[in-house]
């Protein structure tokens, strides 16, 4: 089939946006920096700088009040060294700065001849924020060793349940992956992903389940699982969708669904596409253009086989030498800025213009963090394609 005709025969539901696009412009990097510096709270030099910040309040309290003498009054902010103490340090280092901050206070007292009922207020005040700051603390580091076996089961889950795509899938294709989870404590979420080489050819799953959490990694994996199964023993495209549509139907209750878009690449030049209700994948080809491969029927997500909807066909685009495909889920599409903008994925698909597709991706998912400037709101999964150009193929041969 001709390159044109496959243009015209797959543009009769929805034209397809053609676009050269520009550089992106630079945004506003005032508005992105507050955050970013927020961002560096929790780098080495920053948690050196607080755990010898309580050393340095008492020091300059004692200096200054070693030198105005008893009228200054500066005696009760020694309890400042325990507080802070409590942000950064562990046990044993805030007990100590609580000491340090007691033998100060009597010091100073002694020096300044003040040892009085208002130096023993000063002193049992000390010893409180002391002792608060010692429990806090306890706290804060049964908290870090949570967050630390949480980040530690949500690697070993990513790694059982997004497993590494390889960089090749097939002769002179190209693949690069990139993912972002919108929940802080973890790496992974509801969106999933997967490549798998089969008799039948290479297929490609670029799903979104329906909420976030836990529950939707469980979802995840009934997906993943099934496509894993079906695309190896399923002759057509229609029979990996049929057996998802039965794994997530005994999985899912009630309005729940997994949006997804299935591809297959079995070396015509064209790539075999079946839409579930998800974001149409964006096309670039190798003369500039640009155009989201819309589906020519709407289907319905998977997991909804109870409304006896229309099975969706597949359709067919072109993947010739040099063209790109880029999957992607909708936290890419509705993700916003500070002004509300979503992000425009159509102008900044130049980015992924680069000799290396996961070079180009991760350019991409910059400027996507970029544009938003703080966490995401929603996961994000990038699944893109490169089918290498004759000319590289040539020389590679």
């Amino acid at each position: 089939m001709a390159r044109g005709d496959d243009r015209i025969d797959h543009s009769r539901s929805t034209p397809k946006t053609r676009l050269r696009t520009a550089p992106a412009q630079p945004g506003s990097t005032r508005k992105r920096a507050f955050p970013r510096l927020l961002t560096s709270i929790g780098t080495t030099r920053t948690q050196s700088t607080l755990k010898l910040l309580p050393f340095v309040v008492m020091a300059v309290v004692a200096a200054i009040d070693f030198g105005t003498g008893p009228t200054s009054g500066l005696l009760p902010l020694l309890a400042l060294g325990p507080a802070f103490a409590s942000v950064a340090c562990d046990l044993t280092r805030t007990t100590v700065v609580g000491v340090v901050a007691l033998v100060l206070c009597f010091a100073l007292g002694l020096y300044n001849d003040i040892l009085s009922s208002r130096i023993n207020i000063t002193l049992i005040a000390i010893l409180g924020v002391t002792v608060a700051g010692v429990l806090a603390s306890a706290g804060r580091l049964r908290h870090e060793r949570q967050l630390a076996d949480v980040r530690s089961v949500a690697e070993a889950a990513q790694r059982v349940l997004l497993r590494p795509v390889p960089r090749r899938a097939g002769p002179g294709i190209g693949v690069a992956v990139s993912y972002t989870s919108a929940t802080a404590e973890a790496r992974i979420g509801g969106d999933l992903y997967e490549v798998v080489t089969t008799p039948h050819g290479v297929r490609i799953i670029v799903g979104d389940v329906q909420g976030k959490g836990l529950e939707a990694v469980e979802t995840a994996a009934v997906a993943l699982g099934a496509f894993r199964e079906a695309a190896h023993d399923e002759r057509t495209l229609q029979g990996v969708v049929g057996r998802l549509e039965n794994a997530l139907t005994r999985e899912l209750s009630g309005e729940q669904f997994v949006t997804a878009v299935l591809a297959e690449i079995s070396g015509d030049s064209t790539i075999t596409v079946i839409n579930c209700g998800h974001p149409a994948p964006l096309v670039l080809d190798a003369d500039g253009g640009i155009w989201f491969a819309d589906p020519p029927d709407e289907a319905l997500p998977l997991g909804m086989s109870a409304l006896k909807a229309v099975e969706p066909r597949p359709h067919h685009i072109p993947f010739e030498p040099g063209d790109q495909v880029l999957f992607y889920t909708d936290g890419v599409i509705e993700a916003r800025d500070d002004a509300g903008e979503f992000y425009p994925l159509l102008e900044r698909a130049h980015l992924l213009e680069g000799d290396d597709p996961q070079g180009s991706l991760d350019a991409l998912r910059a400027d996507l963090l970029g544009h938003v400037g703080r966490p995401l709101s929603d996961d994000a999964a990038m699944l893109l394609l490169r089918q290498r150009a004759a000319r590289q193929n040539s020389t590679a041969a």
